[in-house]
């Protein structure tokens, strides 16, 4: 891949799926006003494992999974999936949505560092200068007084911290399972585990809930929420993780913060500062240079699952 010949398609799948995070980041908020956390994620986790069933099925063209495979899949699920959601869950309860946004402007570093650790991924001198242009403007809503550090205690930072880590190994992984599996089958199948690994907490909470509580609103946002976190989102993120190397996909993660944001402005009544503003206009400097930076190799290229090539 040149400069010239980015893949726009698998560009706008990356930024359409982190935006659409984004958003139910914001959201979901409202929801835990209503849910507890883990009854939340068992009730997104069952609900997408039931409109995703046709999604397990192997398509011709791909290979019985070995145990390797195996292992990536519930690692992709368990760090990505199952950690990710609890982290940023219990975060955001201690935590504004715009300063959640903030720290989780820090997955494009934090994949950046994975990808060239675990993938041996060379990271060009204009992803580098993306890369950094989203970290600073991290650092600058995390020291600025207005940034919603009011309502946000150490924990609840500490938390979303280890949510931005999770989401860079989940970045990392979901490379490496590319090459070899279809994005539905990836999702499906990942949302399984995920479904298992949280089903004794999520049973355990609704043991004491009061299911007249919530009103028809929440259970149709909740439907909402199960189908563009675990389906929607998953299914973009890994079509275009196919075409695009992980630290290159990874700056695609500060649509995130963006749409958190925007959610928190619009229906949470939170403030925007002109720090702020400035940070978010940074972030959208790093995506650009981003989409324009060639990809630089980093090795033999691995085969990649070719989802035209399995159907007839």
């Amino acid at each position: 891949m040149t400069a010239s010949r980015i893949p726009w398609l698998a560009c706008a799948c990356l930024a359409l799926s982190t935006s659409l995070v984004g958003s139910y980041i914001g959201l979901s908020k409202l929801l835990l006003a209503v849910f507890p956390v883990f009854l939340l994620a068992w009730l997104r986790f069952g609900l997408a494992a039931v409109m995703m069933l046709p999604w397990l099925r192997k398509d011709a063209g791909e290979a019985a999974l070995d145990t390797r495979t195996r292992w990536l899949l519930f690692l992709e699920s368990f760090i990505g999936n199952f950690l990710f959601s609890i982290c940023l869950l219990f975060g955001l309860q201690r935590s504004s949505a715009l300063a959640a946004g903030v720290i989780m402007a820090g997955i494009p570093a934090a994949v950046a560092l994975l990808s060239r650790v675990f993938l041996r991924e060379r990271i060009s001198l204009r992803v580098g200068l993306a890369i950094a242009s989203c970290v600073l403007g991290i650092g600058l809503v995390a020291f600025s007084r207005d940034g919603g550090a009011a309502e946000t205690s150490l924990l609840g930072a500490l938390l979303l911290l280890a949510a931005v880590f999770c989401e860079a190994a989940y970045v990392v992984i979901g490379k490496r399972l590319t090459a070899s599996l279809s994005p539905r089958r990836i999702s499906a199948l990942i949302n399984g585990w995920g479904l298992i690994l949280v089903t004794p907490l999520g049973l355990w909470q609704a043991l004491s809930f009061d299911v007249g509580a919530p009103s028809l609103g929440h259970w149709l946002g909740l439907l909402g929420y199960a189908a563009a976190a675990s389906i929607l989102t998953v299914w973009l993120w890994m079509t275009g993780l196919q075409r695009v190397p992980a630290a290159q996909a990874g700056v695609f993660m500060v649509f995130l913060p963006l749409a958190t944001g925007l959610v928190g402005l619009l229906f949470l009544g939170e403030q925007l500062s002109l720090m702020q503003a400035l940070a978010y206009g940074l972030a959208v400097l790093g995506v650009v240079l981003a989409t324009t930076a060639p990809a630089v190799p980093h090795g033999p290229a691995k085969k990649s699952y070719d989802p035209g090539a399995a159907r007839p």
